[in-house]
Formats: C-alpha cells, structure tokens, sequence
C-alpha cells in the first residue's frame, strides 16, 4: 500500500522556525515514510508455531532473512520495502480462519499471503481468489493444491507430496515387495496421497488414522507406509512398541519432514519412555524432498546453502536444529520470499507501461494480481534450496532423498530423480536381522579359512627332494599334515556344527519348544573349539610319539636303452612314519565318522526353516560333496601311492574341488542376495517377500523358491564334478574314473 508523504507550508526564514520545522518534518518522514522515502509493500502470512508441523520456529527467522536481505539491494524493487505481517496458526485450518478474517479486514492492504501446513494452505488458497490473491506458500505438501481449478492463484516453494509415490514404487520394485499397507491421518493433505496409485497390480491395504494392530495383523501387513503429522507418528509407534509391530518382520516407511529427534520429543499424550520409541523406530525409511542445495553455488541471494544455513544458526541463537520445527523447510520459504521479490520486481515494468504501479493493488484489481500470476509462473532462479521453478500447476519440481534411521540418527541411502526415473543409490542400508547376519557370519569365515588352509596344503604335496634339501623335508612332511587336518577342522567342522545345532535344537520335544528361539552362538564356536582341539591333540601326539620322516620306496632297477653296463634304480620319496597305517586308520576312522554323522544329520534337517541358521541347506549340500569326495579320495590315493603324479594330481584336484563346491554353495547365494536384494533377505523372513497374506501361499512360494535354488546348486555341482573326472581322467588314472562312475559323481 503507499503512503504519500504531504508537503509542508512555507515556514519563517528565521534559524529558529528552521530548526524547528526541519526537526518536524524529520519525525513526521521517520513515521510515515521509512527507509528514505521508499513505499511499503505488504505480505500476509501465517507460521506455525506449534501444532502438528511447528514449522514457524526455523521458517519464520528464514523468511525475515531473506526480507532483510531484498530491502537491502537496490537491483530488486529499488522504490519499495516488503514488511511482512504474521501471525501464528498452529497448523490449525480453525484458527487459521479467523487470522485470515484479520489478515484480510485489518489495514494495511496485503499483496500476497504466505501460509504454512497443507491443512491451512487449503484453506487460504482457496478463498484468496474472491480477493484476488496470489497465494505463495512454503510448507504445503498436499496432492489436493495441485489443482488449478480449486486453487487458480496458488504457488508453492515446497514440492507436492505425490513425489514421494514414484521414490516408494521405485523402491518396493528394487526389494521386489508387491503388498503394502497404509496408515493414514484422515486430512486432505494424506488422503489425497493414498488415493493415488502406487503401482500396478500392487495390492494396497488403507487403514484408518488410528492404527489398528487386529488389522494389520489380520492383513498380515509388514511394508507399511505411514502418512501422518509428527504428532500422530509419536502416537502411532507408541501403539507399535506395544503391539510389537516393529524388528525385523516389519518395515516402515515414513515422510521425511519430521524434526531429526521427533521421536525423543517428550509427549505428555504417549506413555511410552524414549528407549522404547527409539527401539521401534529403528530401521524406517523415510523420504523427503531435496530442501538445500547440495551444490555450492551462489543464487539469487548471493549466498550458498551452507552460508545461509551458518547465518540461519546465528540467526536462532545456537538452538538444536534437531529440535527446531521447520529447519529442514526453512530454505524453502528462505527462497518463497526471493521468488516472490523477483516477481515483483519483473511486474514493474508491465505496469508502468499500462500507467500502473504495484502500491495501486488493492482487493478488486485482477491486472495487477495477473501480472504477479504471470512473473511467479515463470520463475527460474537458483535458490539456496536448489533451481527453483513452478509447473503447471504451481507446484515445486525437485529431487527426492532416501534416508533411513540408523543407530538413532538418519543416514542418507540415496536420491531419486522423478523426471528421469534414476536412482541414485549409496548402497549403505542397514537392517534388522540381516540374511548373512543370520547365517552365523562367524561360523562362515571359518569355513572361509579352513578351506584357504586346504588350498594351502596343495603346494606342499608338490614338493619333492628336488625343491627342498633332504634336511628340510620332514618340516614339509609335518607343514602340509598339519595344513590339512586343521584346514579339514575348520571349513568340515564350522558346517558339521550348524547342521548338528540345527538338529539338536530343532527336534526336542514339544515341552521344550521355547527354547527353540534361543540358540547361543558362543555353543557354537564351542563345538568348532572340540573339533578343532580333538584334531590338535592327534597331531601333537603323532609327531611327538612318531614323527613323519622320508622314507625311500626302492622299484625294480630299470636298464637304459643302448647302455648294457648301466643300471638305473628308480625311487620314491615319501612321507610316513613307523606306524603310518595305524595313524591314517585313526584319523580316516574319525574323520570318516565325522562324514556320515554330517550327511545323516543334512538328510534329517532338510525341512526344517529357521532363522538362527538360514542357510543350514547349503550346509547339508556342501556336506554331501564334500563327504563323497573325501571318501573316494582317500582309498584312491593310498591305492596309487607309489604312482607319484597320478596321486598328486588326484589329491590336489580333490581338494580344489571340494574347495570349490563349499564356497560356490555357501557364499555365491549369500553374494547374489548383495548384488539384488541387500544384504537382508532371508528364507524365511516373510517382511521380504509379503507375497500374501495366508500362511499357505508362503510356505508354497518359499518350498517353490528352494526347489529352484536346489536346482541351480545340483547344476553348479554336476558341472563341477564332471570337470573334476574329466580332469582325473587326462591324469590317467582309469580306477579313479571307473569309481567316479560307481558313485554316480560322473555323467
């Protein structure tokens, strides 16, 4: 609105009536015309202070920066001063009423509102046209003001909700989840999000605002999407701690515009401590649109977004940005106030060439208001929140980011660009009751070792008296014993300990059925422990009381072509002791005890689905091979053991290929599941699946699911074994091949 500055009459020549008029008329330009005779131009606006968004706290202080900073150049509206008159709505549409009744019958004359929440935004923007209005708003989110019939005069810095729908789908597609549930707070604001379609032939449940556990555990509900106000979440995982809705059969998906700490924000309405909201809460994904401008460039205001946020933290005197409503949205209305000051100042011109001017606005003229629809419409400036501009609608186009809660504190997981359809992803995301976590990691890596230390044993077979000197040989005799019996310890035992466990827990009686659920890892590691100390003792004993020495296996002397006079005495040089057989009894008597008890206990825990040791069928199937491999190679290699290479080659191919086969069906599902799924899924974790909600469908899918990766593990393993005679057979070694054949190993 302007105000005119009157003239003064002629005053007395005197210094006297000077002096005094001068100190006057300085008063009277101090009141009514402020900064050096600049005309003031007026913003209606509404902050939540408090309520379910108190996004005021930081969006307030963010505004009157940017106020401070358009007033203060001289290329933006050089003849005029914004003042912005606010008031406080609580996130209210009630409340809200009656400020706009003040806004708009109190003087001055306001040019443009500015409200907050969607609730309110609504509201505001939708009466605004019968006063001809631009309404510009910061914080509104709602699908339903995307609607240039309802809301013909309405822009927004903050981008519509509906671009969170394409970030989930984009994400429920990647961890391959086809039913999701939805808790909703019935306001326009989230119902307007729901209505829309997520995805094609996605079954989607909706639930009412208050959460129903009957519901959602009749509907076998585990990826739910929650759509509601702070204040309503603290409320809702309140429920959700009780009703044990939360670990790792359940994943939440929430919207990324809550203060960092909400769920540590006292609430005299819940009962629930904040270890217990901070334990419900762990592990959900949030997404949220891009507010600040990871690049740093300088926009429209000179400033880059880490220089605006610095300035923003003076300007809130060193408050916790993690409990102040807002921060996160505070460069959005930081950039609604420079979107609205550059239109403003790109209508001067238009007007002045039709003999207007922008303090002429008042509540019936539409030229004016349509030439600041037209400046706003085509806004293009970058923004301390990122590039700004409107779409048709007058909604915000930006980036989505993926965060998700852990250890207490959100980490960013990845980014979504809706108009390209590409996501960015970091690859960091962390979950509760992991797929390698459950396979007793531990347990793996000793595999992993023992069969490294059988790899191992394969040079020193190699060695004869031509790479060592005679003195050293007994040291590789004992290196190579010791290689494979530990070797064997680790990689055998680790898998013999799973399946045991599995089989002992899993088929007690039924009065001893709870303490199913509790399987120690330390007994584990104890059983690895028993083995591998039995194994320890036997060697420390057979190199003490019979130590491995050479002995020299003497053939027929053999007479050299052409020279009767020579004769050539061909020997062996072997590895043995005084009681060889007795010793290699002992240890092939054990470790064959070993095999069988391994492959009794795979057959009998073939059905049986846990989560403690999820891959305990892998197990069984590496037992299986392994067994039959070690059974056929041991009475082959004492059968040709004065066949040098033939027995080097069939005792190295053996154990490469025993090698081979543990850590092809141990470790390249568990690598699959990283490179497609995330290191999470499990078998039996029907969170990862929610194929349908009848425990029968599941329990078809995951014996489906198993037949296949029966079938490619039987696959991997016949062409493996083929290879392997195929390899023995160029050794020549014809037994060999003909016991490949009995065993039904070859094809």
């Amino acid at each position: 609105m302007a105000v005119s500055c009157q003239s003064l009459p002629e005053v007395r020549r005197s210094i006297i009536g000077q002096t005094l008029i001068f100190a006057s008329l300085t008063l009277l330009l101090s009141w009514s015309c402020p900064a050096l005779g600049k005309k003031k131009l007026y913003i209606g606006a509404l902050f939540p202070m408090s309520g379910g968004w108190p996004g005021g706290q930081a969006c307030l202080p963010s505004a009157q920066m940017a106020l401070d900073l358009v007033n203060k150049r001289t290329d933006i509206l050089p003849e005029y001063e914004l003042e912005l008159i606010h008031y406080d709505s609580m996130c209210d549409p009630g409340e809200a009423t009656k400020l706009l009744y003040d806004l708009l019958y109190t003087e001055p004359i306001k040019m443009v509102l500015m409200p907050g929440c969607s609730s309110v935004s609504t509201l505001v923007a939708e009466a605004a046209r019968m006063w001809n209005l631009i309404v510009l708003s910061y914080g509104s989110s709602s699908p339903a003001l995307s609607n240039r019939q309802r809301f013909p005069t309405f822009f927004r810095t903050h981008p519509s909700a509906t671009l969170h729908n394409p970030t989930r789908v984009q994400l429920f597609q990647k961890w391959k989840w086809t039913k999701i549930a939805t808790i909703q707070q019935t306001t326009e604001v989230f119902t307007s999000v729901s209505d829309r379609p997520l995805l094609k032939n996605m079954f989607c449940s909706f639930l009412n605002c208050f959460m129903d556990s009957d519901s959602l555990n009749r509907q076998d509900a585990r990826i739910i999407v929650g759509l509601f106000y702070e204040t309503e979440a603290r409320k809702v995982f309140c429920e959700v701690y009780k009703e044990k809705l939360y670990g790792k059969k359940y994943v939440w998906f929430l919207i990324g515009w809550y203060a960092d700490n909400w769920f540590k924000i006292k609430d005299p309405s819940i009962n629930c401590t904040v270890e217990q909201m901070t334990e419900a809460v762990e592990g959900h994904v949030t997404t949220e649109i891009v507010m600040l401008n990871p690049e740093t460039v300088r926009g429209a205001s000179n400033l880059t977004s880490q220089e605006f946020l610095n300035q923003l933290m003076s300007k809130l005197g060193g408050k916790n940005p993690e409990e102040t409503g807002g921060f996160q949205e505070a460069p959005l209305a930081y950039d609604a106030v420079w979107a609205l000051a550059l239109a403003l100042n790109k209508t001067v011109g238009p007007l002045k060439a039709k003999g207007r001017r922008l303090e002429d606005f008042n509540y019936n003229n539409r030229d004016i208001t349509a030439e600041i629809y037209r400046a706003l419409n085509t806004s293009s400036f970058e923004g301390v929140s990122g590039h700004v501009v409107f779409d048709a609608q007058g909604s915000r186009m930006a980036w989505t980011l993926i965060e998700q809660l852990q250890g207490g504190s959100y980490k960013k997981i990845g980014y979504f660009d809706s108009t390209k359809g590409n996501l960015s992803w970091y690859g960091n995301d962390k979950w509760i009751g992991e797929y390698i976590q459950n396979s007793q990691p531990y347990l793996n890596n000793m595999t992993a070792v023992g069969c490294m230390m059988a790899l191992a044993a394969v040079f020193p077979l190699g060695l004869d008296g031509h790479h060592v000197h005679r003195k050293q040989f007994p040291v590789v005799c004992q290196f190579r014993l010791w290689l494979l019996g530990l070797g064997f310890s680790l990689a055998y035992g680790s898998m013999f300990t799973k399946i045991w466990w599995v089989h002992t827990v899993f088929t007690k009686k039924d009065d001893k059925k709870e303490k199913r659920k509790h399987l120690e890892p330390w007994k584990l590691y104890a059983t690895v422990g028993v083995l591998l100390v039995i194994d320890v003792l036997s060697l420390m004993i057979w190199q003490i009381v019979d130590p491995l020495h050479i002995t020299v296996e003497k053939f027929v002397r053999e007479a050299p072509k052409g020279d009767l006079d020579v004769l050539i005495q061909p020997l062996l040089e072997h590895c043995s002791s005084d009681k060889m057989n007795t010793w290699l009894g002992v240890v092939y008597g054990y470790k064959g005890l070993l095999l069988l008890l391994g492959i009794f206990l795979a057959y009998e825990t073939k059905s049986i689905s846990t989560e403690k040791i999820n891959d305990h069928r892998a197990v069984g199937m590496a037992i299986y091979n392994v067994s039959v491999l070690c059974m056929i190679t041991a009475p082959v290699t004492m059968i040709l053991s004065s066949q040098q290479d033939a027995s080097f080659a069939f005792a190295s191919l053996a154990i490469v290929f025993s090698v081979y086969i543990t850590l092809v069906v141990l470790f390249v599902p568990k690598m699959r599941r990283l490179i497609t799924r995330g290191e999470w899924q499990s078998d039996t974790q029907e969170t990862m699946k929610t194929q349908g909600s009848s425990t029968n469908n599941n329990d078809e899918e995951k014996s489906r699911q198993l037949e296949r990766e029966n079938k490619e593990l039987q696959k991997i393993i016949q062409e493996v074994q083929v290879l392997f005679c195929y390899a023995v057979g160029i050794a020549s070694v014809p037994n060999a091949v003909i016991l490949c054949s009995r065993y039904s190993i070859c094809s």
